[in-house]
């Protein structure tokens, strides 16, 4: 049995050469190696698990590689992926915070099929994808590590904001979103406030945290945007890493996850009024373009921007006091982005102007004029 496992291993060791090699040839012949030894898939399976738990210790999450493989290979490679995620994640007692959603939210597309080559080649090719993915600064522990305990249920507050927006994006009436999401803000913004009366009171260790955000085409750059808008009004900070997809939002814990919240639902609100104003461009004789859809997201992000960062004044400004603190806590958000991102650019939009874009977007976030922010890049 012992020899058996060795010669196995063997197979996939010389299999493995084709991970780092440039063409495909290699992964052909590598794919052909394993198909021709039926006994070899076991410890191709628990290699993969291995290449998923090297990269938790390098800083990557599941929805993390889900997002890289569904930009690069296809639905056969997510799944296997998803697969390889879920068996690994089921060794540990408990995970970190956050981690069991994006584990929810695991696609499993319908597998078709596949004789034993295609297979190989399937798998050769994901795991060549993991194994020359780079390092990312680590934002929460990884599986294994010592953690904190685990908190008891949903934070109330977070409950009142989802449904608040739930209800923003099932409504077809622009003017009642409009005010359930106000509403949502100005709780964040005196939630953000209670913290920071808490930590003037009785100052904790307590410090900035950050979570990622999947930015995703198309219009990342306006989304972009978007998230950073929110994060800004919202005393966090957000950063745009263009070539993976995804923004690192940098703040307090309390803080974080209203922002994820508040960003999907106005992108989701967002991309649903832009669809009523592209219908009704059609039924004006004109064709829907790229540069339409890309100018109305600007705007909306940008007058948005605007809004939240309004209703984040007001309310601090209801408790004067309290502005030392929330200052400090803002110093602290910033010093800990500029730890975790020492080098940082801002980046232009590339975009072609759509003035009818522009205008839809802005009357959609209910006022136009401002120019857009610039996203920071890693």
């Amino acid at each position: 049995m012992s020899e058996g496992n060795g010669v196995r291993g063997t197979t996939v060791d010389k299999a493995f050469e084709a991970l780092y090699a440039t063409d495909d040839g290699s992964l052909d012949t590598a794919a052909s190696l394993l198909a021709a030894d039926p006994g070899a898939d076991a410890e191709l399976s628990r290699r993969g698990e291995e290449f998923v738990r090297t990269l938790w210790t390098r800083g990557w999450q599941p929805a993390d590689l889900v997002r890289m493989a569904r930009r690069e290979l296809s639905d056969e490679h997510v799944r296997l992926l998803a697969d390889l995620i879920r068996a690994e994640t089921t060794a540990y007692e408990r995970l970190p915070h956050r981690w069991q959603p994006q584990l929810d939210a695991l696609d499993t597309p319908e597998g078709r099929p596949t004789d034993r080559f295609s297979r190989a080649t399937t798998v050769l090719e994901l795991y060549r994808l993991l194994v020359r993915l780079p390092r990312l600064d680590a934002v929460g522990p990884v599986p294994g590590e010592a953690l904190p305990p685990a908190a008891a249920g949903e934070p109330r507050m977070l409950g009142r904001i989802r449904a608040l927006l739930a209800k923003a994006e099932a409504t077809g009436y622009p003017e009642e979103a409009e005010a359930l999401t106000a509403k949502a803000q100005e709780l964040m913004a005196r939630h953000s406030l209670d913290e920071a009366t808490l930590a003037a009171g009785a100052p904790s260790p307590e410090t900035p945290g950050a979570i990622r955000i999947g930015v995703e085409p198309p219009y990342e750059q306006a989304k972009a945007i978007l998230l950073d808008a929110v994060a800004t009004a919202n005393h966090c900070r957000a950063v745009w890493n263009e070539a993976y997809g995804f923004s690192t939002v940098v703040g307090f814990e309390a803080d974080l996850d209203p922002v994820e919240l508040l960003y999907t639902s106005l992108l989701v609100q967002g991309t649903a009024a832009m669809t009523r104003a592209e219908a009704e461009q059609r039924a004006g004789g004109r064709k829907r373009t790229k540069s339409f859809r890309q100018s109305f997201l600007l705007a909306y992000a940008n007058r948005l921007g605007a809004r939240l960062a309004a209703t984040s004044r007001r309310v601090a400004a209801e408790a004067p006091t309290l502005l030392p603190a929330l200052a400090s806590r803002e110093v602290a958000v910033g010093a800990r982005t500029d730890e975790l991102f020492p080098e940082t650019r801002t980046t232009r939009v590339r975009a072609a102007w759509d003035e009818a874009g522009w205008t839809h977007g802005a009357s959609a976030a209910d006022q136009a004029g401002l120019h857009p922010p610039h996203p920071r890049l890693p």
